[in-house]
């Protein structure tokens, strides 16, 4: 039995989450579960990170897996074809390995929610268990698609191999991005670095140079919280951050007039950014004067 009725309804409530809290939602939401028949079910099991609903699933799959956002309880490797999940323990036939090995057989949609900062999760649906590696203690997850009008989306398992692919690798990346900032923005204690802003939801991180290239790994000193419209702007080099933290706008928008929006962005010109109070974590001067380079240049 698939349960695919109980599948619907927590893929629905999850749904109803994100719209609320964006795409990392917070464990403190989640751990109020989802509603089915009159009772409320869990989304997920932290301790143990394998989870079936005893008392709402009549099949024997798996509801969800997660993973923490340290990786070093859950360590999960990422490859093109997918993301290798560990097995609970060292006994492939333990209960919670059994209910994983039964989504793979009867090929059913399942959550897979990974850690993004401590306590906000990101939840990945649909997700297939693609193939069962027992002797090695984990399975391959890919990512499906949800298809449909909004009120009626079925989950989708993608045949082809290379459409497959291709999901796997924006999934990632949004995995990777939200890992990112859910290291950098509880640096910056949540708030935009040049303009102070504390709406979390309008908070990125914005690296200082970029993952795909040379310096660009994914660590704090890397990173800056930025609103949207100071990430952006950052990103077009139309803000850039000198290597002594003051903020310099680009002679392109000082010498422009364009009313109240801009001139609020203007004035910003000049101001030293806030930076974590944990000097580990400080942006990194040699990237951050790369990047203002690259600034001036543009000017």
């Amino acid at each position: 039995m698939r349960d695919d009725d109980v599948r619907s309804s927590c893929f629905a409530a999850l749904d109803v989450l994100q719209a609320k809290w964006g795409p990392d939602c917070p464990y403190a939401a989640l751990a109020d579960g989802f509603n089915f028949r009159g009772r409320k079910i869990p989304f997920l099991n932290r301790s143990y990170g394998i989870y079936r609903s005893a008392e709402a699933q009549r099949g024997p799959a798996a509801l969800s897996v997660n993973s923490s956002y340290k990786q070093d309880r859950y360590q999960d490797e990422q490859t093109p074809d997918g993301v290798l999940y560990a097995y609970q323990g060292d006994n492939p036939d333990n209960h919670f390995n059994k209910w994983l090995r039964h989504a793979y057989l009867l090929d059913v949609p399942i959550v897979y929610f990974v850690g993004t900062r401590p306590n906000w999760y990101r939840p990945i649906y649909p997700t297939f268990v693609e193939r069962d590696f027992p002797a090695e203690l984990r399975v391959l997850l890919t990512f499906g698609k949800m298809r449909g009008p909004y009120d009626e989306r079925e989950p989708v398992h993608i045949p082809d191999e290379i459409e497959r692919r291709y999901v796997v690798r924006d999934v990632k990346q949004r995995i990777h991005q939200a890992q990112f900032r859910g290291a950098v923005l509880p640096a910056y204690r949540d708030r935009c670095a040049i303009c102070r802003l504390k709406e979390i939801r309008l908070l990125d991180a914005a690296h200082i140079v970029a993952d795909a290239e040379e310096g660009g790994e994914p660590l704090i000193r890397n990173g800056l919280s930025l609103c949207s419209i100071h990430h952006r702007a950052f990103d077009e080099d139309l803000v850039g951050i000198a290597p002594d933290l003051q903020v310099h706008v680009s002679r392109r928008l000082l010498d422009d007039e364009d009313g109240p929006m801009l001139d609020l962005l203007k004035g910003f010109h000049g101001i030293t950014i806030e930076t974590p109070e944990k000097r580990l974590w400080r942006p990194d001067p040699e990237r951050l004067a790369v990047r203002f380079d690259r600034f001036r240049d543009a000017a």
